[in-house]
């Protein structure tokens, strides 16, 4: 009977799960450390790999579509939960926490390959002796996951248990709301779910039937056609609703930052490209024969102003490296103590177990070995050259793995992407001095930047889930154990997916396909560097001191850098995803009000970004199979349409939110 009581009781997180503890204080987690709880069994496993392979999807198309990746742990927890309930399971918690944990692996696999690997489907286009197979995207995404696994475990109580309450964990934290709540009802998935729906029937209707236009343009009006061919200027929104749902999530902050970065470069660099040098081509970027006078906006941006972006991104990784020095020290002094120290203690608490360093040893040295042999058999066959490449992955990986952490776990951002073009450069260099270029070296050294990435993206991604079981309970080395097969799933789908939609849509946005900013930085890198052609140093180099800037004005550089890169269209409409999270959490005078309003926004985003993301994989898939579909409105009209369809969308995202009026 006391047991039974015991179960009904609500589930709150502890007073102290938030601040630093106090001499001698210790953190008691939700479930019990001295009791076990169902955890890892058919139902946790069986829903996580359907989260990893769905949102997998989901992710690599918006990915390679916007250049953000959504962050996947909120909805799958959300869907976790609304299952639960449904299923009326009892004591779900723990199951919830693998079921995220195992489908959490999607958008880090995500991210980690897509920002790399389409390159070599956008190089073969001038490459066509470049050949790419479905192994090389699967292996390299799978060892860069596994590798990032097995190098975080060692830090992990340094970050989840040493610096308990000294860092905010902001995705760690709303994911552990989520499950709180779930335990309180779920009644959190309804919104979710509907947002689901509108955003997905939203966005389906403008990929598949293009009833409204996708981009909103100022050159649609004469004067403005006018403005873009003799002063260089032109603005743009994209309409959809899952890139709304995002501007949402990074708030008005981030999101106004990125988008001044690109302001920056549409309306101050691109214009005075324009008029500083109107004929010279070479001059700026030698591998230009066409002089700036006769390019459009949008050409000026691809072959000048987005190398500035790609310097800057560089350089804020270097930066992001230098500050988090003290913290890599620290965490590779605590590592090697755990390499070296005591025998496993059968007496260590429950949701203290990690997997032994012993058996993570083992299984590191086996990783290591299959990568040096996928690098040797599989991509480079020469000897030396496949050692060079196998350093730089374990040195690297190893190294940023504690960068990777770290950003997560302060802001919730993981800049995997400018260090892994610091590491295409550097591993460019290398292999050409040791003689690798031309077609192979560009395929070795974005397969090496497929590898690094994938880990570097999976150790920060794996923190999150980490921190969120030692704040709820869970075992840790069931954790550990499981995301190995959330890795290898989430693997193979985005395998299948990139294949899928270079078929479908190719990754020329110049030509009507997916735009895949990172991946196309990635090959306007490698192409030169490989190909023994000169690279545009200079414009790198006004990135990086536009950076140094930045962060002298304590600015966030690589928001800014990273709003330099991407196109115009894909970063305002973050502002005005932003602007309604601003507008709905300061409306009420009471602060737990907004505090709810902004939540329930929250859920509603994250609906919009799941719904919109997921059926532009079905329309993928149905364009795919050759469906197709044409209309005779002409581009006037679908301005007029995209505009007040955008003005809708926005409205219900804001009214659904304020519907929200105290907290649950």
């Amino acid at each position: 009977m006391s047991q039974n009581i015991e179960e009904k009781k609500p589930i709150e997180l502890p007073e102290n799960a938030f601040r630093e503890l106090h001499e001698g204080e210790e953190y008691r987690p939700v479930m019990s450390p001295d009791k076990s709880y169902p955890e890892i069994n058919l139902w946790s496993v069986s829903w996580g790999v359907v989260m990893a392979v769905v949102f997998s999807a989901a992710a690599a198309f918006l990915g390679l579509k916007v250049g953000q990746v959504f962050e996947a742990a909120i909805p799958i927890a959300i869907i976790a939960v609304g299952l639960s309930s449904a299923a009326k399971r009892k004591n779900a918690l723990g199951e919830n926490v693998i079921i995220q944990s195992i489908g959490a692996c999607s958008g880090v696999i995500v991210a980690g390959a897509i920002f790399t690997l389409p390159a070599l489907y956008i190089l073969q286009r001038t490459n066509p002796t470049l050949t790419v197979n479905f192994m090389e995207v699967f292996l390299s995404s799978l060892l860069g996951g596994i590798l990032g696994i097995l190098f975080l475990i060692p830090f992990r109580k340094y970050f989840v248990k040493d610096m308990h309450g000294k860092y905010p964990f902001p995705e760690a934290t709303a994911t552990t709301q989520v499950l709180i709540s779930g335990e309180k009802g779920g009644s959190q998935a309804r919104p979710l779910i509907i947002a689901g729906l509108v955003g997905g029937l939203y966005d389906f209707i403008l990929s598949t039937f293009s009833w409204w236009s996708e981009v909103l343009s100022t050159k649609i009006l004469p004067w403005g056609m006018e403005i873009a061919d003799k002063a260089k200027l032109v603005f743009k929104i994209n309409t959809g609703a899952a890139v709304l749902g995002l501007g949402y999530i990074v708030g008005l902050k981030y999101s106004t930052i990125i988008c001044a970065g690109s302001i920056f470069v549409w309306f101050i660099i691109i214009p005075l490209i324009g008029v500083v040098f109107p004929e010279a081509a070479a001059s700026l970027n030698g591998d230009v024969t066409t002089p700036v006078s006769q390019m459009s906006p949008e050409v000026i941006f691809t072959t000048y102003a987005r190398h500035i972006g790609i310097g800057g991104i560089a350089m804020a990784g270097v930066i992001g490296i230098i500050r988090s020095w003290g913290i890599i020290k620290s965490a590779v002094g605590l590592a090697s103590r755990e390499f070296s120290g005591k025998k496993a203690d059968d007496n260590v608490k429950r949701t203290d177990r990690d997997i032994s360093m012993k058996t993570i040893m083992i299984c590191a040295g086996i990783a290591l070995v299959a990568t040096f042999i996928f690098f040797q058999f599989g991509i480079i066959h020469n000897w030396m050259q496949s050692i060079i490449a196998w350093v730089v992955v374990t040195v690297i990986a190893f190294l940023f793995t504690t960068v990777a952490a770290n950003a997560i776990a302060i802001v919730g951002t993981n800049p995997v992407s400018g260090m892994t073009l610091m590491t295409l450069i550097l591993a460019s260099v290398i292999l050409v001095a040791a003689g690798l270029k031309g077609t192979s070296g560009m395929v070795a050294a974005l397969i090496i930047g497929g590898v690094v990435c994938t880990a570097l993206s999976m150790a920060g991604g794996f923190i999150t889930d980490l921190k969120i079981g030692y704040w709820l309970g869970s075992t840790p080395a069931k954790q550990q154990t499981w995301k190995f097969l959330g890795t290898l799933v989430s693997a193979a789908t985005v395998g299948g997916v990139i294949l899928v939609l270079n078929k479908t849509y190719g990754f020329d946005a110049a030509n009507g396909g997916l735009v895949a900013p990172q991946a196309n930085a990635m090959a306007a890198v490698i192409e030169p560097l490989m190909s023994g052609k000169s690279a545009p140093w200079l414009l790198y180099g006004i990135g990086a001191v536009i950076a140094l800037i930045l962060t002298g004005l304590k600015i966030p550089a690589l928001a800014f850098a990273l709003g330099m890169f991407i196109p115009l269209e894909l970063n305002t409409p973050l502002v005005v995803g932003g602007l309604v999270s601003w507008y709905v959490s300061t409306r009420s005078k009471d602060a737990s009000v907004n505090k709810s309003r902004m939540e329930k926004g929250t859920l509603l985003a994250s609906g919009f970004i799941a719904g919109g993301a997921l059926m532009g994989v079905v329309s993928a898939t149905m364009r795919f199979a050759g469906f197709e579909y044409s209309h005779s409105m002409s581009e006037g009209v679908m301005q007029a349409l995209a505009l007040v369809m955008y003005l809708l969308i926005i409205v219900f995202l804001a009214w659904y939110s304020m519907k929200e009026d105290k907290k649950a």
